[in-house]
């Protein structure tokens, strides 16, 4: 039975150099609404969010927003933040984080700066500690996640990742791709990939 119902998207608030960014977010966003899976993701309206956020509402899928109070007027605005189908509104980034983590069965890295290389790190770090067995996807557009996709590899080879077997993020370079490959994933998950929710409140 598979488990994927809400899918967390990490990307830029800018749009990035090159418009093949923006397009694989409205082409994910609108995978997800074809497939029926919600969109959880950081609540801005604009750059790669707001692209994955237009996505999906203009092929009918649903979407969840949270996003910091501070953060309301800096990558979004309250018109546009009107039109998602949810919106929480946290105190901090720490809130934020975790409400998404709690609210997603799977999740995907576009591209994207610092916050979103740590949100993503901060999935696998958990995963690592065999917290979560949720899908992890780099959607590896135009090659932009090859560098911390090396980093990784050299990291594991020189010693300094112990439990690989629970880090194995998945690279789609294709967004039209990256839905397709969650729900066959998750469909072979055979345990909870829910984390244990007191071991992570602490983290």
């Amino acid at each position: 039975m598979n488990t994927i119902r809400s899918v967390c998207v990490y990307c830029g608030s800018s749009p990035g150099r090159d418009g093949i960014y923006l397009e694989a977010g409205r082409q994910l966003g609108h995978s997800l609404a074809r497939s029926g899976l919600r969109l959880v993701y950081g609540g801005g309206t604009k750059g790669i969010m707001g692209a994955v956020a237009e996505g999906t509402m203009r092929a009918g899928g649903k979407v969840m927003g949270i996003i910091p109070r501070f953060l309301m007027n800096r990558e979004a605005t309250e018109s546009a933040l009107d039109r998602l189908h949810e919106l929480v509104v946290t105190d901090n980034m720490h809130q934020r984080k975790h409400r998404m983590f709690e609210e997603s069965d799977a999740f995907v890295a576009l591209p994207g700066g610092i916050g979103t290389v740590e949100e993503i790190v901060e999935i696998m770090t958990w995963a690592q500690l065999g917290h979560h067995r949720k899908p992890i996807v780099f959607a590896n557009i135009k090659g932009f996640w090859d560098p911390m996709l090396a980093l990784i590899d050299h990291m594991a080879a020189e010693g300094f990742i112990h439990t690989a077997h629970n880090v194995k993020p998945l690279v789609v370079e294709d967004p039209d791709k990256i839905v397709a490959t969650i729900l066959a994933t998750g469909a072979a998950v055979d345990a909870p990939t829910g984390g244990v929710s007191s071991v992570i409140d602490k983290m």
